[in-house]
């Protein structure tokens, strides 16, 4: 291909991270976009936004995994138009016959049933509460939640059955739901965690997109904790040789806005993600990628990603733990929480339907 002719799937993914569209791995044919040879005056068209729905038929999802601290979670949404490059959640979309690539940032499913089907588990005789973690997989507060709504209506749910819930987002609509987790946190009943990946306003762009910028995190966690729910900074994913010399200053950061509570968590690269991250990195910081790599291969035991239980949110090794060290120090002299105490389980109730006998007492 001569230099100066756009690859044609790059050329219409501006405003993305992927630049490919490479088949998830249960694909028996790969789809690979060539220019034909004729010359065209006119662009193709960038990739637009689509959005399916699905109807589900639970929406708590339980996981035994041993260095997760929440047992069940919910996920309105499949896929997320932030686009994150590093988002571990990228693979599950291969799962649906799609791309871990563009195809996750670009073609999302939406569950608007969620509300209602989460209400009728909830009201399952013999369900036990406990935190339900939203946005550990992909962010509920992503663009499409603006009209979707879906979010808004899960928390609805939760407040009314008094139920505990831990948030995690890069998303500024959860400034919209700030009257809920703020009510909410107050009680006990909701936390919400912000991931603030760097305070470099153009890395940011580049490696999220779609996502807001630092600063308006920041506000993001103020107007949280302004309304009386606690937060947590989230230095995570912490890059190592693009983002973790900022560890500290975005720590501080955190703290300064409101946040009562820290975490970090390594750079994660599962399945697809390592080689979406290594031709994102190859295009936007050739001249780092051979020491970003080296030092994520070292966490990891000469790989780009150990999935190992006990290792894979951690990593090993001297980098993995000088960050260690630096992120206790850090935590301590800002005065910032590791762990906050457990959401409360004991406000939990029905709330009566329409036509319910009402008690008395």
């Amino acid at each position: 291909m001569p230099p100066s002719t756009p690859d044609p799937v790059t050329a219409r993914a501006r405003g993305r991270a992927a630049a490919t569209n490479a088949a998830g791995r249960f694909e028996r044919f790969t789809r690979e976009a060539e220019p034909d040879g004729w010359e065209r005056d006119e662009e193709l068209p960038p990739l637009r936004t689509e959005v399916t729905e699905e109807r589900p038929r639970r929406m708590i999802t339980r996981n035994s995994s041993p260095d997760i601290a929440f047992d069940r979670s919910i996920n309105p949404y499949r896929g997320c138009e932030h686009g994150c490059i590093y988002c571990f959640a990228r693979p599950g979309h291969a799962y649906l016959g799609l791309s871990p690539g563009l195809d996750f940032e670009t073609r999302l499913v939406a569950r608007p049933e969620a509300p209602r089907v989460l209400e009728a588990e909830l009201r399952r005789k013999g369900y036990v509460p406990d935190t339900i973690a939203i946005g550990t997989n992909t962010d509920p507060y992503q663009p499409i939640e603006r009209d979707r709504r879906i979010m808004r209506g899960l928390l609805e749910v939760l407040q009314a059955f008094r139920h505990p819930v831990g948030v995690v987002t890069k998303g500024s609509l959860v400034t919209r739901d700030a009257d809920i987790l703020g009510e909410m946190g107050q009680a006990g009943l909701a936390r919400v965690g912000i991931s603030v990946t760097t305070l470099d306003a153009d890395l940011g762009r580049s490696m999220e997109p779609r996502c807001p910028g630092p600063a308006q995190r920041l506000r993001m966690i103020e107007a949280l904790a302004k309304a009386g729910c606690p937060v947590r900074v989230m230095a995570a994913p912490l890059v190592p040789g693009l983002t973790d010399h900022e560890l500290e200053a975005i720590l501080k950061a955190g703290r300064d806005a409101g946040a009562v509570a820290a975490s970090t968590i390594p750079l994660r690269l599962p399945r697809e993600v390592a080689g979406l991250w290594r031709d994102w990195l190859a295009r936007h910081y050739p001249d780092r990628q051979g020491r970003v790599m080296s030092k994520i291969r070292d966490m990891h035991g000469g790989r780009d990603y150990d999935p190992e239980w006990g290792r894979r949110m951690r990593g090993e090794g001297l980098w993995a733990e000088l960050i260690r060290q630096r992120y206790r120090r850090a935590v301590k002299a800002l005065g910032l929480a590791e762990r906050l105490p457990p959401l409360r389980t004991d406000l939990f109730a029905l709330p009566p339907r329409a036509g319910d006998q009402l008690s008395l007492f």
